[in-house]
């Protein structure tokens, strides 16, 4: 079902589509198929709902999100399941998502209040400058599947406590998360119209309308780079606001000053990370040749133990690939490097046999011998392969670290304090882990640069992307 102007409704069309499990191909559920004409209707609701959602105040906005992190963390079990059965990750990995989810709900609850506008100065003596923060208006919210939950409540609670009414289309992928995290909406009371779901198996009538609207005011987009640019440029010709948090190529640099076993562990624990399909995970992994040996030894280690399978099952800590095209695209990574002269220190294929065969399952694998002239060293990789690279010096690593279009994330371990500082601030990143493989929270912001994206979420960044600022001049009598 659609959920528009506080109601859950069919499509026009009474169409439906099948949401999978992707670790067995079983059909969860149905979602509503909704065509333009649905996402000008979920429009319409949200442009009638803006001027008096606008009007509240920022308690009234905060004490609905603070209901809605309530909510959401006493269904985050059962949020966990679903996400676990539409999306794949094992079920430990989706509580944490849950609670990550809540945790932007109630940042932005308490960010609600501290939403302030300022006094300037001015040359002349009669007259006194106001800045005000006021909401865009109405916002467009395009999620993905990797994560179906969190990537949700990133977007809407920013967007309602700025006091924006917001559309969302949710990956093709995961509808099912999403309505259920629509529920909370619902049930913390949120008014008609201030919240806005689109499910739809086909994206592209639905974002013709979001991007063709005048009425949206704004577009968030989560998704891979070549889409994101697409809808910068389709934008522009209404110049609305954009926020876009795109690919990643993310290197992880070991320094010969670090302890090679705390750096692979840290490594496995973040290349692997839902199946190693999030923008933050290392894709380049550049080890000095000093220390390059033990790491290899302690990553292959580490990453033998990990147990693919269903992420129903205990145990299980890797699970399957959203579907055919990111399987053919590991096999063609690891087939391009091995041509190319890499070495498969474990995994490298796809896995059968009777737990698997219904999925999509590609063994944790790792690569050493990477070279610059292999595709999986330029292309994002999205899955669980870790491809190690040898480096001798700093200045040539911290070229190689930014010789990419990408911006997003990045990783340092070293115990040198200089070098953390300098290789940080030489690094084209946005996000940066120093001996930390999860430097992102609510609080702080989140985004890239360069192809990486525009705009941040998290943090006051975050509020302010779905605010207008406007300047009073007042000439005193």
């Amino acid at each position: 079902m659609l959920f528009i102007d506080g109601k859950w409704e069919a499509a026009n069309s009474g169409r439906t589509f099948a949401s999978y499990n992707p670790a067995t191909g079983e059909i969860l559920g149905e979602a509503a198929d909704a065509e333009r004409a649905d996402a000008a209707r979920a429009v319409s609701a949200a442009e009638a709902a803006f001027p008096a959602w606008s009007k509240t105040t920022v308690y009234e906005r905060s004490a609905l999100l603070y209901e809605a992190w309530r909510l959401m963390t006493a269904r985050r079990d059962e949020l966990a399941q679903l996400m676990t059965a539409e999306q794949g990750k094992p079920l430990r990995m989706a509580r944490n998502e849950v609670t990550y989810a809540a945790d932007f709900l109630l940042w932005f609850a308490e960010e609600a209040k501290r939403s302030y506008g300022e006094t300037i100065p001015s040359s002349r003596a009669d007259q006194r400058f106001i800045v005000l923060r006021q909401p865009i208006g109405v916002a467009a919210a395009i999620t993905p599947w990797n994560y179906p939950v969190s990537m949700l409540t990133r977007k809407i609670a920013p967007a309602v406590a700025a006091g924006c009414t917001i559309v969302l289309k949710p990956a093709e992928q995961t509808p099912l998360c999403a309505i259920e995290a629509f529920r909370v909406f619902e049930d913390a009371g949120f008014p008609p119209g201030v919240v806005n779901l689109v499910t739809t198996s086909d994206p592209l009538p639905v974002a013709d309308e979001l991007l063709g609207n005048p009425v949206v005011r704004k577009i968030s987009f989560t998704g891979s780079t070549e889409v994101g640019k697409e809808i910068a440029r389709r934008a522009s010709d209404q110049l609305k606001r954009v926020s876009l948090e795109l690919g990643g190529h993310a290197p992880f640099l070991v320094f010969a000053d670090a302890d090679p076993v705390h750096a692979a562990k840290g490594a496995a624990l973040v290349k692997f990370l839902n199946t190693g399909q999030a923008c933050i995970c290392p894709n380049r992994i550049f080890v000095h040749r000093s220390v390059a040996d033990p790491f290899l030894a302690e990553l292959e280690a580490r990453v033998a133990k990990l147990r693919p399978g269903n992420g129903a099952t205990d145990g299980v800590t890797v699970g399957p690939l959203i579907d055919a095209a990111a399987m053919e695209k590991m096999q063609r990574q690891v087939a391009d490097a091995l041509a190319h002269g890499a070495t498969v220190v474990t995994g490298g294929t796809r896995l059968s046999g009777d737990e698997f065969d219904g999925g999509y399952y590609f063994a944790p694998t790792v690569l050493s011998g990477v070279t610059a002239d292999m595709t999986i060293y330029r292309e994002e990789t999205f899955g669980p392969i870790a491809p190690v690279i040898v480096f001798d010096d700093e200045e040539e690593v911290i070229a190689a670290a930014n010789d990419t279009t990408y911006g997003l994330a990045s990783y340092i371990y070293t115990r040198d304090v200089d070098r953390a500082f300098r290789v940080a601030e030489a690094l084209d990143f946005g996000i940066i882990g120093i001996n930390d493989i999860n430097p992102t929270s609510a609080a702080v912001p989140f985004g890239g640069v360069k192809q990486s994206g525009l705009g941040r979420e998290g943090g006051h960044e975050g509020l302010a992307e779905y605010q207008d600022t406007k300047v009073c001049g007042i000439a005193l009598g």
